[in-house]
């Protein structure tokens, strides 16, 4: 962090201490509510859902091969194969919006290109069973079609367009892919990984 931006928030938060009427009773209990939702979110969330998150993330980036996620999501693989597994990935997930992140960010660092990544993304929370069965049930079968078809035609269309507008670095890491090292085919079996990521998902 720069000096001048240390420096700003300082006086931010000097300026808050001096200005904010905290005698008056409803900046008060404004700000209580505004730290006990603060509190809600830490426990009801963050331990139940984004730490798993970021372990699947994380074993994303260590159980998966490279070689695998470029087969199926890089700039090389067959557009309709990749799309298409991205934007119905995150049926089996129960994820909300925030707890995709780590995992979008886990198969683009893994190499998948913009537009397969952001199709999952954006499909993610919106496809998976729990969400696409309560719509089903509250308002009816049709909106629930509706949703997961409309998520997934939305997601395709949204992945296309990240990838048109950042189709020079896309480029640019198809480049770097083709000196990767090929897979050896060593280390866990395909049985150790799944379990391994089963659990998780099972977790979140």
């Amino acid at each position: 962090m720069k000096e001048r931006t240390k420096l700003l928030l300082i006086i931010l938060v000097f300026a808050a201490c001096y200005y904010i009427p905290w005698g008056n009773p409803i900046i008060r209990q404004s700000g209580l509510e505004a730290f006990m939702m603060l509190q809600e979110y830490a426990r009801e969330h963050v331990l139940t859902c984004l730490i798993p998150a970021f372990f699947i993330a994380g074993a994303i980036a260590v159980f998966v091969s490279q070689a695998s996620v470029l087969k199926y999501f890089g700039a090389q693989a067959s557009k309709i194969l990749s799309y298409s597994v991205a934007s119905i990935s995150g049926t089996v997930l129960a994820v909300c919006s925030c707890t995709v992140l780590p995992l979008f960010a886990g198969i683009y660092t893994r190499g998948a290109g913009i537009g397969p990544a952001t199709a999952f993304l954006y499909s993610g929370p919106a496809i998976n069973v729990l969400a696409i069965v309560l719509t089903a049930r509250i308002l009816g079968w049709q909106l629930g079609l509706a949703r997961a078809i409309g998520a997934i035609l939305f997601a395709v269309i949204t992945g296309l367009l990240m990838a048109l507008i950042f189709k020079k670095d896309d480029a640019a890491r198809a480049k770097g892919e083709m000196f990767l090292p090929e897979d050896d085919g060593k280390g866990r079996t395909l049985t150790q990984d799944a379990l391994f990521m089963l659990t998780m998902v099972l977790i979140l």
